[in-house]
């Protein structure tokens, strides 16, 4: 069932693509480098201010890379395209890191997402979110390592760290 989270997620993804478009070249450097940070921050900090601060120091150097690389971004139509890929790229890890972002709720050995305690209208769209529920194969054994590093890096850690 598509739900008002879904459809605020896809607006922002939107979003985030026509940006990437509007940026023509730019954008598809901004997509690529945003989703190798995104990465790169997940995967070697350990959250909270050092994760903040090497996100910050990484994203910068992004920045910098990208105006020296690319002179004029949108001196060719397709730039915009790739761009726009670019864009598209980064919003999907934005909308299923939103998706997947909400607290899990831990009844003995079971585990619930999302967490029951959150309020009911909020619950109830999170819970019947089609997006969500395509998400669902990320928790599983058989999700992809990187997926999950990238979207839903706390638990990965926590999954790890349990092994």
């Amino acid at each position: 069932m598509i739900t008002v989270f879904d459809a605020l997620i896809v607006s922002l993804w939107a979003a985030v693509t026509a940006l990437g478009a509007r940026r023509g070249l730019g954008g598809a450097v901004w997509g690529v480098l945003g989703l190798a940070v995104c990465f790169l921050v997940n995967l070697l900090a350990p959250g909270g201010v050092v994760g903040m601060v090497l996100a910050l120091l990484l994203g910068l150097g992004a920045v910098l890379a990208a105006r020296r690389l690319i002179r004029e971004p949108l001196s060719e139509p397709w730039h915009l395209f790739v761009g726009g890929l670019g864009g598209f790229v980064l919003g999907a890890v934005l909308v299923g890191t939103l998706a997947l972002g909400f607290p899990i709720q831990t009844v003995g050995d079971v585990r619930r997402y999302p967490s029951g305690e959150l309020p009911p209208l909020l619950y109830y769209a999170v819970y019947n979110s089609y997006i969500r529920q395509s998400l669902n194969g990320v928790w599983g054994p058989q999700g992809n390592l990187a997926v999950r590093t990238l979207i839903i890096p706390d638990q990965q850690r926590q999954n790890t760290a349990s092994r």
